[in-house]
């Protein structure tokens, strides 16, 4: 069974963001909060963590990956950034949106869209994942935690140790997340497409 632990949302324990980041750093797939919805996370270069949420969100070889990073700089190491999505990327991070972008070397070919190349980037505006991010010192491989068959992602914690206990490593319990998952905005072409409406407010890429 998955270990739960209980971290504040607003003032994360050093302590147990600590052994949370050590369990990524392990090969360990994690739960974790998000501005938007709770996410499954795992390290970037981990294959087997990676197959593991393939498994758990039945997931083709086409689906965009998220990168999630503590901030501009980090994306800009992970995916080619022109100065139009510059210019985007600054206004609206950190918030609830996901970019799609060009993926630079830097990124394992497992994690890139086969045919397109790109990755998906994020900033979240949650101190939680930020004093994750912070502590690994790079980004958490993500995507969220909405199961097959589901319409809405799994937000509240005896819902996701009753599901999912059995199919990670650790929980972090850390309130109620929302039900809306990111807009997702694809800026790979050069010009702002809106491919998924969620949280994010999508009226300035329409």
């Amino acid at each position: 069974m998955a270990q739960t632990l209980e971290i504040h949302p607003q003032n994360p324990e050093p302590r147990l963001i600590k052994q949370a980041a050590q369990v990524i750093l392990n090969g360990g797939v994690i739960i974790y909060p998000t501005d938007s919805t709770y996410a499954l996370g795992c390290h970037i270069g981990d294959k087997s963590a990676l197959e593991r949420i393939r498994r758990i969100r039945q997931l083709g070889d086409r689906h965009n990956f998220t990168l999630v990073c503590a901030d501009l700089s980090a994306i800009a190491t992970y995916a080619k950034v022109p100065n139009s999505a510059y210019r985007l990327l600054k206004a609206f991070t950190p918030g609830a949106y996901t970019f799609i972008l060009p993926a630079t070397a830097e990124v394992p070919r497992r994690l890139m869209h086969p045919k397109r190349k790109t990755i998906g980037l994020r900033v979240p505006e949650s101190p939680v994942a930020q004093a994750l991010l912070a502590e690994l010192g790079e980004p958490i491989m993500s995507t969220s935690l909405i199961l097959p068959d589901d319409e809405f992602p799994l937000t509240e914690i005896y819902d996701i140790e009753e599901r999912m206990g059995k199919l990670v490593d650790l929980i972090i319990a850390s309130g109620s997340c929302g039900l809306e998952a990111t807009t997702v905005v694809d800026l790979s072409s050069g010009a702002a497409e809106v491919v998924r409406v969620g949280k994010g407010d999508p009226a300035p890429f329409a």
